[in-house]
């Protein structure tokens, strides 16, 4: 279980994983050993699963963001989930509740690129059925560290 020290660690590490140690420590207000031991463990235990960099979308060339439910064959979704993560222009792929079996997050580069990547989805054999809702605006685009 987290407590607060590692709470605030943690929250130092999301607003710029850049962070020195001996910066989270002045932060957080306890010793570098302290900030060094608890990152070190939270790495170990995979509360901390990756230091990674965030990319203005539209800055590096993917105009569209879009999400896509999709209707999948019974018995056949981890091996299609497989197929449409491995594309480049996806990086989300998740098995909810409702309408669809699963949905997808994806970048395309402008209309082109999302009617070769709608093509792509639908001719996966499995597919039975996606429905592809543009991203017209992003309102928040980060999870939230910790629940209420």
């Amino acid at each position: 279980m987290l407590d607060d020290t590692d709470r605030r660690i943690i929250e130092v590490l999301e607003r710029d994983a850049r962070t020195s140690l001996r910066g989270i420590a002045e932060e957080v207000g306890v010793s570098l050993g302290t900030v060094s031991n608890r990152v070190k463990k939270l790495e170990e235990n995979r509360v901390i699963k990756e230091y990674r960099v965030i990319l203005d979308s539209e800055k590096v060339g993917w105009g569209l963001n879009v999400v896509i439910g999709l209707r999948i064959q019974k018995g056949r979704l981890i091996e299609i989930q497989e197929i449409i993560a491995r594309d480049p222009r996806v990086y989300g792929v998740y098995d909810v509740t409702g309408e669809f079996d699963s949905m997808i997050i994806a970048r395309a580069s402008d209309r082109n690129d999302l009617d070769d990547l709608s093509k792509n989805l639908l001719s996966i054999d499995g597919v039975k059925r996606s429905v592809t809702h543009l991203v017209l605006n992003t309102v928040k685009e980060s999870p939230t560290s910790f629940p209420k």
